[in-house]
């Protein structure tokens, strides 16, 4: 664990991390415990308004956005974490098109009068990936490592929200690279694979589950055929889409071979020492493999 005073940060959980998405808040916890940052979850948040409105005159739409800002102004932080590709995309954009306007700011503020103070517009929307990146560095990330994971080949999956569109994203749309960077330094080797920037059918997954599976199909028959032996992410909904979807996969189309898919703060934690079950990890054969290719 880092010594000194920590890095604190305004941190936003957003719906999904306090329900399905569990394993990615513990373990994302559990890192930052590493290196020493502490994550302030915001009081009183609300959802993130699930996704960004693309109607330009649609400035109510933001209301929830705008409150969870308030929140962050609360706490005397200027910058507010997130984990999840969605929420971190839908408060990101919602975020820059009201702290852009000020008409549209100051409407939403005279609309949420009973709130005790304005927004500002200035509170900045980060990912943690971003975090490590641009505030820590990689070579701290690399000193937090004592169990390389020596021989893993990781395929790192981006989505849509992650990177999309142009200039709101945490990397380069056409060319991230964040996430390799990252399993570079873990000490695994980051695969390079065709699907990683793909959609994995996102809501789909109720009104046209045939569909989510192709994706998933896909998407995961093109790590394993790069020569991925897991799938790192940061999506609780991609998770569903491409971890979860596998059994039902594999019921259907004969010969399917899966994947362990992970979230990236997970695949962290084995390469810190830290215990599978601080990271949410129940999954005897993905314990198994990461065990066999140098983490324990």
């Amino acid at each position: 664990m880092s010594s000194g005073k920590p890095r604190t940060i305004a941190y936003y959980p957003g719906c999904t991390l306090k329900t399905t998405g569990k394993a990615f808040e513990q373990s994302a916890f559990a890192i930052a415990k590493v290196l020493n940052i502490q994550m302030r979850e915001i009081e009183r948040w609300n959802c993130c308004g699930t996704v960004f409105s693309l109607t330009t005159d649609d400035t109510m739409h933001h209301i929830a956005t705008v409150r969870n800002m308030i929140r962050v102004e609360e706490m005397g932080e200027s910058e507010v974490l997130t984990l999840c590709s969605m929420c971190y995309n839908t408060l990101k954009r919602a975020n820059e098109f009201i702290a852009s306007d000020p008409v549209r700011l100051s409407e939403l503020n005279d609309f949420m009068y009973k709130e005790e103070l304005k927004y500002s517009g200035k509170v900045k929307v980060r990912h943690l990936l971003e975090l490590l990146r641009d505030d820590l560095g990689w070579e701290q990330i690399r000193s937090k490592v004592t169990k390389p994971l020596s021989g893993l080949r990781v395929a790192s999956y981006y989505g849509c929200a992650l990177v999309r569109p142009e200039g709101a994203g945490v990397d380069n749309l056409e060319d991230p690279s964040v996430m390799e960077d990252l399993v570079r330094a873990l000490g695994a080797e980051p695969v390079n694979w065709p699907s990683r920037l793909e959609c994995c059918g996102s809501y789909q997954t109720l009104a046209n589950k045939d569909l989510v599976l192709e994706r998933t199909e896909h998407i995961v028959s093109s790590a394993r055929e790069s020569g991925a032996d897991l799938i790192i992410l940061s999506c609780p909904l991609c998770e569903f889409n491409i971890g979860t979807r596998q059994v039902e996969v594999a019921e259907r189309s004969y010969g399917f071979k899966g994947l362990p898919v992970l979230y990236f703060t997970q695949l962290m934690g084995f390469a810190f020492g830290l215990e599978a079950k601080e990271l949410g990890i129940e999954d005897e054969a993905t314990i198994k493999l990461i065990t066999e290719m140098g983490a324990a």
